[in-house]
């Protein structure tokens, strides 16, 4: 396990008892149609040496944002929230406002939107989403970016466009770790790497491979974040629960730790991709 302390940068958490999780369907992912809380994450997370964690938005309905700033008010556990509002709204920048205004809002730190789920591989361009991300941008947030990699070349020509916006990519762009090929892949997270508005989250990368792949099998893809993001613009999140499909909660931390001492990593650098980035990336403050 790491010798520093680490900031989860990513994971989430859902009551069924208060509303369905749609994308929860099918025999693979069974075993996480239940309600996950942070307290069942909590001795996890202590025995892993996780002392902050930032909750990622699960489903697009505007109720769920102010439940888990909510949650982040009276849990010093959730350090950060990255909600979910209408990017195509008229008012999205006051949905913005309002909810910074809520109790917990303060930790507010990114906004998130399910683009892999949009059919359309280019709604990232979409200029009322354009303007939606701009908002973003204007109340200091970033935007992470949950998309396949199809959806890559849409996210670094909108990155691209929009300087002023920081932009977060989650799980690594999803790389087909399971049947192997780097490319377009790769090429296509340099891209998004060149830009100096964006930064990537080693995240979900043990669900992205095939049953028991271990850290050789996931270092060629770490290699290439590595490469092109460098050890200053990644971040460790766990993707948790959504991880417990592949592996524990303490084995995804310590694959984690595990891939960065095989980079050759020096102590200062896997001490900032496993907290200190965050920290600055999402402003979590103390």
């Amino acid at each position: 396990m790491s010798p520093f302390p680490i900031i989860d940068s990513h994971l989430h958490v859902w009551d069924l008892a208060v509303r369905d999780q749609p994308w929860i369907a099918g025999e693979a992912l069974a075993p996480l149609r239940r309600s996950f809380s942070i307290d069942d994450l909590r001795p996890e997370a202590e025995a892993a040496g996780v002392t902050a964690t930032v909750l990622v938005q699960t489903v697009t309905v505007p109720e769920e944002t102010p439940e888990f700033l909510a949650l982040a008010a009276g849990d010093p556990l959730v350090a950060g929230v990255v909600g979910w509002t209408d990017l195509t709204a008229p008012d999205v920048a006051d949905a913005i406002a309002a909810l910074r205004e809520l109790p917990g809002g303060d930790r507010l730190v990114g906004i998130r939107h399910q683009v892999q789920e949009e059919p359309d591989p280019n709604w990232l361009l979409r200029q009322d989403v354009r303007r939606g991300l701009l908002a973003v941008g204007r109340a200091g947030l970033v935007f992470d970016l949950v998309v396949t990699p199809q959806q890559l070349p849409a996210a670094c020509a909108v990155a691209a466009g929009m300087t002023g916006v920081g932009f977060v990519l989650d799980h690594l762009g999803k790389p087909p770790i399971a049947t192997g090929p780097l490319t377009p892949w790769a090429a296509d997270v340099r891209r998004l790497a060149a830009l100096p508005n964006t930064v990537c989250k080693l995240s979900g990368l043990l669900t992205e491979a095939a049953p028991g792949a271990d850290v050789h099998d996931l270092q060629p893809y770490v290699d290439v974040a590595l490469q092109a993001f460098g050890p200053q613009r990644l971040m460790f999140g766990s993707d948790w629960p959504v991880s417990t499909l592949a592996a524990g909660y303490r084995q995804v931390v310590s694959t984690t730790v595990d891939l960065l001492v095989l980079a050759q990593l020096s102590p200062s650098e896997q001490a900032a991709v496993l907290s200190g980035n965050a920290a600055r990336i999402y402003a979590l403050g103390d």
